[in-house]
């Protein structure tokens, strides 16, 4: 039919950077593969829906763009005459729209109230066409194809191998230091041969390998199995303890009698098995008996698609959304959205988006596209909503969440929290986060004049020491005698927030009375939140790299009490240190043995007393590893100057650094105590917390002005008792936080049952929980609620 509209002057075809939302709404999750389609306007090319919520007529209504192609898209009938080709590497092949699915379009115009425009009127035919084939907004925010990416490192690329010889065929059939016949790695500096570290799928290895770099320093090792007549292979850098690419394998094989074309693969690649790995994780949705678990539908079970590496994500927004503050903040199906020109750039609109698409169950329906393997008895799992323009708002700018890799879902969380304070909230509608919101109170006392000073701190999260015991090693042991793998002896949460609220010396020189005594210091709950979100840290440095140890912490389900955290509060009987007293800093007086020690390493007294400042003059070893680290630096052999230091010491540390150590996972007394140790410096600010895990930091005061006498509102409740039950937990499977699959559990309402039950969400998959007792005890993020 005829429309005036068809040759309007703005009329285009979308630039090939211009976001085209042709996939779902960009103000809920109503899609093209609903009934009547979705509206996908031609002028700013916004996605609207068409089904009883017409965002697709709002649109129109508040930025007057008449012409729209509607989308209908429905899913292709596939026989297969043969099995899919079964995945052998860590790729995702970039299947075509076209191969997956039927199209049906069709244009509308509202001004004119036209349905079947004619597609071939006037600028249509290119402003349809360029619709069709550019990139969807999901697609043009991530790769169509990944694969692992590897680098070279210093220890292969200054690699001097021994004089050359050649190792005959039979003494490369098992390690040198057992008997063991497959995991064989070759060391390439001396021609070695150790078992490796026993890996996943029953794959043994004694860390034979590993041990012989231990002994000798020969870090960089090649997978026997692994190499190919093409010159591919697994190779191992120990020292940098990553996978590695080595250019020169051939030539560097060669030096061992050992020809490229002669060598045929045997066992499984480090990425083949990490395939696998991940691919049992994501699908095992079954009890220890092989029985199905019972999947979830209806309001608040709707679970959210993997986006490439968004578990992380996910995990967070579903504890947050399971959560009332959250639900009453973001969740209103029969209020209007906010009026604004990009829905799919403004956080109030996704936000509120999320909370209608995870809480409505409008969306929690099973997926009429998939195919559930015959080991899964049919189960049939959800489709999943796709956050996508959520994920590019919150990540856009950032270094990390604007990127496909995988994060870390504490500092997502943290990072989250940052964009909805800054954001606006209109009363009666309050800011979710203020919930998680406390404050600690820190406790300063001479050891000598028994004088006290008092520091409060705002927060909205606790990162707590988990304490590390490891078992003795024949409690570690398989039943060949082989070490399988550190076991830890289990703590309760409680020991873990002793840990935290104790008391310690801190050696600080007293301007009150001259007393270089030290200090004791203790921070507890000045207020509790109505939320108390957890950080369990079971990380530690080795070789500089955070590495997750699994102790398990044992928390029930049952309410408890955290009234002995709770800050008693200046005594009548307590005197107070002066104002300043507690700004005078002790001169640095360097640890004379470790600089010793240091310089009989060869290193000049200025590079040891640099690092034994930077990394709290604690010893030798430590300062060490920072002199390797730094041995680039401009300044490296300057003096130290400590005057400025002190200077920093006084002020108050910069909130954009303390931010950037926040979302690390470090509360803001520590990232503050850690700033102000290092001058400022960033970097050198992560060590020293890393060096000092105990130390619970700095705190600020009270913000106070001269003559002011109302007092500062705190975040929080200080009324007793100050009962908290688990509500929800974000857990971790893998050895790094930037690796590894995230999953949520949340006890929730289910049909049923007579009383709360854990759910997993893992991504888009819905289902009754059986065993949480075991995945409560490794978990990384716990969230509490207030009874």
């Amino acid at each position: 039919m005829a429309c005036k509209h068809v040759d309007l002057e703005g009329l285009r075809a979308p630039g090939p950077t211009q976001s085209v939302y042709r996939e779902d709404c960009t103000q809920c999750f109503d899609s093209i593969d609903d009934p009547t389609g979705l509206d996908v306007c031609l002028h700013c090319f916004n996605g609207g829906c068409t089904g009883s919520r017409q965002h697709a007529a709002l649109h129109y209504a508040t930025r007057n763009h008449p012409l729209v192609l509607n989308i209908r898209r429905t899913r292709k009938v596939v026989i297969r005459d043969e099995p899919p080709q079964k995945i052998s590497k860590l790729a995702i092949a970039a299947e075509t729209e076209a191969d997956r699915y039927d199209y049906e379009t069709s244009v509308r115009c509202f001004d004119c109230n036209v349905d079947g425009v004619d597609k071939l009127s006037g600028k249509l035919p290119a402003v349809v066409e360029g619709v069709m084939r550019a990139n969807t907004f999901s697609r043009q925010e991530e790769v169509k194809a990944w694969e692992q990416e590897f680098t070279s490192c210093e220890h292969i690329l200054t690699l001097q191998q021994e004089e050359p010889r050649r190792i005959e065929s039979q003494d490369l059939g098992h390690c040198s230091s057992c008997d063991l016949q497959e995991n064989l790695w070759l060391c390439l500096q001396c021609g070695n041969l150790g078992c490796g570290r026993a890996q996943f799928g029953g794959v043994k290895g004694h860390s034979h390998g590993l041990e012989h770099k231990n002994k000798t320093g020969h870090a960089v090792a090649v997978k026997l199995g692994s190499i190919t007549p093409d010159g591919t292979a697994d190779v191992y850098c120990y020292a940098c303890d990553e996978e590695r690419i080595d250019e020169d394998i051939g030539l560097h094989l060669a030096n061992w009698g050992i020809i490229l074309a002669e060598r045929q693969k045997t066992e499984k690649s480090l990425t083949e098995m990490n395939v696998e790995e991940n691919l049992r994780w994501e699908f095992s949705m079954t009890d220890e008996d092989g029985h199905e678990l019972q999947k979830l539908f209806g309001e608040g079970f709707t679970g959210l698609k993997n986006l490439g590496n968004s578990c992380y994500l996910a995990s967070t927004l579903q504890c947050l959304f399971a959560l009332p503050q959250f639900q009453i903040r973001y969740f209103h199906p029969e209020s209007d959205l906010p009026a604004v020109d990009e829905p799919a750039q403004d956080l109030e609109t996704q936000l509120r988006k999320l909370g209608d698409g995870l809480l409505s169950g409008r969306y929690s329906r099973s997926d009429p596209d998939f195919t559930p393997p015959e080991s899964l008895n049919d189960v049939v799992y959800q489709k999943g909503l796709a956050p996508a323009m959520l994920k590019h708002l919150v990540g856009r700018g950032h270094a990390e969440f604007s990127t496909m890799r995988q994060q870390d879902a504490f500092e997502f969380l943290l990072h989250l929290f940052k964009l909805i304070t800054r954001s606006k909230h209109t009363t009666p509608l309050r800011d979710p986060t203020y919930a998680f919101r406390f404050t600690m109170e820190q406790r300063l006392q001479c050891l000598s004049c028994k004088k006290v000073r008092y520091k409060t701190d705002e927060q909205d999260n606790i990162s707590i020491p988990v304490p590390i015991h490891k078992l003795p090693g024949d409690l570690t042991k398989n039943d060949d005698g082989s070490k399988d793998v550190d076991e830890y002896s289990p703590v309760t949460l409680r020991e873990c927030l002793d840990s935290f609220t104790a008391e310690e010396h801190v050696e600080l020189t007293c301007s009150s009375c001259g007393s270089k005594d030290g200090f004791l210091k203790r921070s507890l709950f000045k207020t509790f939140p109505e939320v108390l979100a957890v950080n369990a840290r079971r990380f530690v440095l080795i070789n500089w790299v955070p590495t997750k140890v699994d102790v398990p912490v044992v928390v029930g389900d049952e309410p408890f009490l955290l009234d002995q955290y709770k800050s008693p509060g200046q005594q009548a009987s307590e005197e107070l240190l002066p104002e300043d007293a507690s700004e005078a800093m002790p001169a640095f007086v360097v640890n004379e043995e470790a600089a010793q020690q240091l310089e009989g390493m060869g290193f000049p007294r200025n590079r040891c007393e640099k690092a034994l400042h930077a990394t709290g003059n604690a010893d030798a070893n430590t300062a060490m590893e920072w002199l390797f680290a730094h041995m680039e630096d401009a300044d490296i052999d300057e003096p130290l100057n400590v005057g400025s230091a002190q200077a920093s010491a006084s002020s108050v540390a910069d909130p954009e650094k303390v931010e950037m150590l926040g979302a690390m996972g470090f509360g803001p007394p520590q990232a503050r105590k850690a700033l102000k140790e290092t001058n400022g410096d960033v970097e050198r600010a992560v060590e020293w917390l890393f060096s000092h895990p105990d130390d619970q930091g700095e705190f600020e005061e009270d913000a106070t002005t001269a003559g002011e006498t109302i007092e500062k509102i705190l975040p929080g409740s200080s009324d007793l008792p100050a009962e908290f039950q688990l509500q929800s937990i974000i857990c971790h499977k893998g050895s790094s936080i930037h690796a590894g699959h995230y999953v949520a559990f949340i006890r929730k309402a289910v049909s049923g049952e007579s009383s709360p039950a854990w759910v997993l969400f893992n991504d888009e998959k819905v289902v009754k929980a059986l065993d949480v007792e075991e995945m409560k005890k490794f978990a990384y993020v716990y969230f509490f609620q207030r009874t």
